[in-house]
């Protein structure tokens, strides 16, 4: 597939998508984190509770949670373009499938923000699951692509 003049850099498009997706990873994880403070400034008392909320991991972790959302959305977009330019189809497999699921479980994740900010406790306790599946999904999902790039080294070799 031509694609103009961003041909030369054709060769490298299929590696953007595995280090991009490796720092969304990292970044999911700090989310992760930033949630559970949360949690625990949730159930502290006093003092203990007074010195968590300067911390405002509550507003932290909202802003990275609705980049990771966006980023993870362009991530996958762009890493099935990234195969169908370099190979012209798709490769339907575990690794786009859990993908593409995972995809749709960060995204029903964040439309329980509304719920929970209404004090909706069985959607916080949704939200959380989600996101410690997702995260553990994405793990997986890394060691999956680097099986991908694998391939695709000893392809760029030859």
């Amino acid at each position: 597939m031509d694609i103009g003049p961003l041909e030369p850099f054709k060769p490298y498009l299929d590696f953007f998508h595995p280090l991009f997706m490796w720092v969304l990873l990292a970044l999911s994880v700090y989310a992760m984190y930033l949630g559970f403070k949360i949690r625990q400034t949730r159930k502290a008392e006093g003092d203990a509770k007074k010195e968590l909320i300067k911390g405002k991991f509550n507003i932290r972790h909202h802003q990275w949670g609705s980049a990771l959302l966006a980023l993870m959305v362009l991530g996958c977009i762009g890493g099935m373009g990234a195969t169908y330019v370099s190979n012209g189809k798709l490769f339907v497999g575990p690794h786009l499938l859990v993908g593409l699921g995972m995809t749709g479980m960060i995204a029903t994740s964040a439309s329980l923000v509304p719920f929970m900010q209404k004090g909706n406790d069985a959607a916080r306790s949704a939200h959380i699951a989600l996101n410690v599946i997702l995260v553990g999904l994405f793990g997986w999902q890394a060691l999956t692509g680097m099986q991908i790039v694998q391939r695709l080294l000893e392809k760029f070799g030859s």
